[in-house]
């Protein structure tokens, strides 16, 4: 059995206190060994502090205790004899039920390496053994990781070697009663574990689409013919799902052969129940509809799937080597997140998962959520990419005034290349995508990649179209793009709080979310976090007053008024504000105009 020269042991401390302990033991430490734990996870553009979980940090080679000195918030260096094993010991409070940190309870256990493994300093690029211990506390419990085993028990309890530092804290840790399954995707192994299911879930369902996703995507970039012995084949050896099953949550992490998942319980496939089944008189289809939800968990599995090669592998020039003590900033995201967006739905489609309609569907909302958006005319995605630690990731009141979404826009951009290439006919997007992985050998790139493979294989330069929809704040020419391509643009009045330039929450009274810029809200003098009580219609004698509770009763005590006094509460004072309505505003709808056309882009690689 190979050894390490860093080596982690994690077990459960406490389930009801939420602590984990590990145990890291370095082999040979340099004389002033210094030690870090990272602020950050990639994938996740926020320094998160993982430190402020950590305590009780002790060190000792031998039975002798060696002094620490803390260098930072999340430093340490040891004061140690050098080439003599060093142990460290510490805790881990891990009650953050996201994918990003770690969760410890009762019926769960998951951790990010990035929350618990501290950094050895200059032996980054060594080996790094982890192993777990089942202990007594954890009956039934099994585990999943995409780590390399070692050797462990038929629960997955035991070690595992990474190859680097890098690997260990790309494999994130699943512990728990979990359902599991697995299927094979053009070779490839692959296994989906799902904590918190309900009776009802129909694991067969979400393995067989689950499967349909791989196969699309492997053969996406790596040809119809890829399998497991093919010369380009797909970069993973192995590949593992955990979703979280929850009562309110959605989210997801890509790492290099695995992905961390969370969703609504009543968003998976559910089983017949046979004495629910309907009546003679009400009859069953023959394969049940996809709800919306369950469409938008193959979504999100669709979209961390890709980015096994889009980010995790090809990734900014800036993230060759991750700095996890600090920001890591890039311009790319609206590249990396945009077209992994771009592509998560239209791969359903291919897939065969969705329809047109529900594709189209799906697209129609992107484009609404950009077009009503304020921030795309104050920043550029580009501009948005890299400011993704400050804003995206740290939204407020005012963030659809000032920035605009890497993930949407960026699938937007992504959209009109892809319609552009396909109308000139000599080059589509999916063939740029394949062509930068062989260009950048699945590895760093940058900008001028992308625009050297865009003017190789549609024969000009793109660069005009790269400046002008990437880098400033000119809006992107979709219509006449979709439109091209056998669609038609329908615009629609918008919902009431898009018409008055309001984001809000309804329960008893209206709560406002944002106002946004420029719009009758606004100039009325409305403010974040008013609530909306009442309403005044008419003047003098005639006026009457009304009580609001949904933005839907304008409709109804409004009239046909054009102006009203709106009744608002702000810092416990009441105050009437003069609320002229605007002129109708449109949102976009898609339709197929011509059949053959829209066939060509969404069901041909």
């Amino acid at each position: 059995m190979a050894t390490a020269a860093v080596a982690y042991k994690v077990q459960v401390h406490s389930l009801h206190a939420h602590l984990f302990s590990v145990t890291l033991t370095i082999a040979k430490p340099a004389a002033l060994q210094r030690v870090s734990l990272p602020v950050w996870i990639p994938g996740s553009y926020l320094v998160r502090e993982f430190s402020k979980s950590l305590q009780r940090l002790q060190a000792r080679q031998g039975v002798k205790k060696v002094e620490l000195n803390q260098l930072d918030k999340c430093s340490w260096q040891a004061l140690c004899i050098p080439d003599q094993p060093l142990v460290l010991t510490y805790e881990i409070y891990a009650f953050d039920n996201s994918v990003r940190t770690a969760w410890l309870d009762t019926h769960r256990g998951f951790f990010n390496g990035t929350s618990l493994f501290l950094q050895v300093e200059g032996q980054e690029d060594t080996p790094h053994a982890l192993t777990l211990v089942a202990g007594k506390t954890l009956p039934g419990w099994q585990v999943a990781t995409g780590l390399p085993p070692q050797k462990i028990s038929k629960n997955g309890f035991g070690t595992y070697l990474a190859g680097c530092y890098d690997e260990l804290v790309d494999c994130p840790v699943e512990m728990g009663k979990f359902w599991s399954g697995t299927f094979v995707a053009c070779g490839v192994p692959h296994r989906f574990v799902v904590a918190g299911a309900p009776p009802s879930f129909d694991g067969a369902r979400l393995m067989a689409d689950t499967q349909a996703i791989c196969e699309t995507e492997i053969r996406f970039w790596h040809g119809a013919k890829t399998s497991a012995r093919a010369k380009n084949k797909a970069p993973h050896a192995s590949y593992l799902f955990m979703l979280n099953a929850v009562d309110d949550g959605y989210g997801g992490l890509e790492h290099r052969n695995s992905t961390a998942l969370i969703c609504n319980r009543k968003d998976l496939p559910r089983l017949d129940n046979p004495a629910l089944k309907p009546s003679a008189s009400q009859p069953a289809t023959v394969k049940p509809k996809s709800s919306e939800g369950y469409t938008t968990l193959l979504g999100l599995i669709s979209h961390e799937y890709f980015h096994t090669w889009n980010v995790k592998r090809l990734r900014p020039a800036e993230f060759a080597r991750y700095d996890y003590t600090q920001e890591n900033h890039t311009s790319l995201l609206w590249f990396f997140e945009g077209f992994t967006s771009y592509y998560d739905d239209l791969l359903l489609r291919r897939a065969g998962l969705i329809d047109d309609a529900t594709y189209l569907k799906l697209l129609t909302k992107t484009i609404n959520q950009v077009l009503q958006t304020p921030g795309r005319e104050v920043q550029t995605v580009a501009q948005a990419s890299f400011d993704a630690w400050v804003k995206y990731y740290r939204q407020d009141e005012n963030t659809p005034n000032a920035t605009v979404s890497y993930y949407t826009k960026g699938a937007l951009v992504a959209l009109c290349l892809d319609l552009t290439l396909r109308q000139e006919g000599k080059t589509t997007l999916d063939a740029v995508m394949r062509a930068l992985w062989l260009r950048c050998q699945g590895g760093p790139m940058t900008e001028a990649d992308l625009t050297s493979v865009l003017a190789e294989l549609a024969g000009r330069s793109f660069a005009k179209e790269i400046s002008h929809w990437v880098h400033s704040t000119a809006d992107l020419p979709l219509k006449p793009l979709l439109e091209a391509q056998g669609l038609t643009v329908l615009e629609e009045p918008a919902q009431i709080a898009q018409r008055l330039g309001l984001r809000v929450t309804e329960t008893s009274s209206i709560h406002l979310k944002t106002v946004l810029r420029g719009g009758a809200a606004e100039h009325a003098g409305f403010a974040a976090g008013d609530e909306w009580l009442g309403l005044e219609v008419g003047r003098g004698k005639s006026c009457t007053r009304w009580r609001l509770s949904k933005l839907d009763d304008l409709l109804l005590y409004a009239g046909t008024a054009t102006q009203v006094g709106a009744l608002v509460a702000r810092d416990k004072r009441l105050m009437t504000l003069p609320l002229t309505f605007p002129k109708t505003m449109n949102t976009w709808r898609l339709t197929v105009r011509d059949n053959n056309l829209v066939g060509l882009w969404l069901a041909t690689p």
